[in-house]
């Protein structure tokens, strides 16, 4: 018996919704395997914590973190708490106190989902997203100075490090490298800015020379948006800064039929401390509590989560169970169906159940 000590923090808006769901399915494939075994340990922080304590986790938060395999959020963000708040409150502390320094975001069109593109299919689009995740221009420099005056100035500065460009990029250049395509696109803006995206470019040549089996071009982010819309068959794996590739995994999760099937991993790749495995969707308030939150982000998400503890069987045979679900048609309203959260999240248990091995 292989098992695994799950922290599940469902945090704001659908998250507790999705979160649930993503519990349910997992305990029910880990039924069906017989030799799997996840224990759930719930964290009640968020937003509701943050009015009642003034944080949005405890203190020892990371330390109680720490000693679990995985940990499965759901998503932050409330209307009568400052987005701020609650991004540098829970989510960034996480990411950023256990390094990690990979977000990976795959992106294809799931079997009875449609692309608002047109002439794309199943098959089509098939990326995985590298993001940056630990500095760029998240990393929180800058300040404010002369409040209130005419005078005010904000700054926000970029950082960009060589240690964090060449880890990210060879992080990129593996993953490329472990596709069957192996191929890697390279997005920067480094016409307009001069000095952190120049040594982007450097330190992907020069990480490019270790992986000569991987075909390798670069994009300036604003062609990447036209090249993603109109030749998505032209791209396989990307890797990009912080904000860049945030702004494009939004982009892809649209044009794969909706965020609301997109997944998120963020990954310390050298497993010094636990990964975080997080739908896409954010906190989605205008439909939390309506019983229609899309759980397919989640559940594609939990078999990233199985996958990265080696279990890929898992992962498989749940991917293959949410696959089922999607082509027979049981789908959430956001991509064009009129199931409820709870009518998909029982479809896919059941084709877990009725799965041939």
């Amino acid at each position: 018996m292989r098992h695994y000590n799950i922290a599940a923090i469902p945090a704001d808006g659908i998250g507790p919704e999705v979160i649930s769901a993503g519990v349910a399915v997992l305990t029910s494939l880990q039924q069906r395997m017989g030799d799997l075994s996840l224990h759930f340990t719930h964290f009640d922080w968020g937003s509701d914590y943050y009015k009642k304590h003034g944080v949005m986790m405890p203190k020892d938060g990371l330390a109680t973190l720490k000693g679990f395999d995985a940990i499965f959020f759901g998503a932050v963000g409330a209307p009568d708490v400052p987005d701020h708040v609650t991004l540098w409150g829970l989510r960034l502390p996480i990411c950023q106190g256990f390094d990690q320094y990979a977000n990976v975001r795959p992106t294809r069109i799931l079997p009875g989902i449609s692309s608002p593109l047109s002439n794309v299919g199943p098959g089509d689009l098939d990326w995985v997203i590298v993001r940056e995740n630990s500095e760029g221009e998240y990393a929180g420099n800058g300040g404010r100075t002369h409040r209130g005056m005419p005078e005010e100035v904000g700054t926000e500065v970029a950082i960009f490090t060589r240690v964090g460009v060449t880890r990210i990029m060879r992080y990129a250049f593996k993953l490329a490298q472990s596709r069957p395509r192996k191929q890697l696109t390279v997005v920067t803006k480094s016409n307009a800015q001069r000095f952190g995206m120049v040594m982007w470019d450097e330190i992907a040549a020069e990480v490019a020379a270790e992986f000569p089996d991987v075909t390798w071009d670069k994009m300036l982010v604003d062609a990447m948006t036209v090249r993603m819309t109109l030749k998505p068959k032209s791209l396989d794996t990307i890797v990009a800064t912080n904000l860049h590739a945030d702004i494009l995994s939004d982009l892809a999760g649209a044009l794969a039929g909706s965020i609301g099937v997109a997944p998120t991993a963020n990954i310390d790749p050298e497993r010094r401390f636990p990964s975080m495995f997080e739908p896409i969707h954010g906190s989605a308030f205008d439909i939390t509590g309506k019983g229609i939150a899309n759980p397919v982000a989640t559940f594609w998400t939990a078999s990233e989560m199985l996958r990265h503890l080696g279990e890929e069987d898992a992962a498989q045979r749940l991917m293959a169970a949410v696959e089922r679900v999607t082509k027979a048609g049981v789908l959430t309203p956001d991509v064009g169906g009129t199931a409820t959260t709870e009518q998909v999240t029982n479809a896919v248990i059941d084709a877990i159940h009725s799965a041939n091995r």
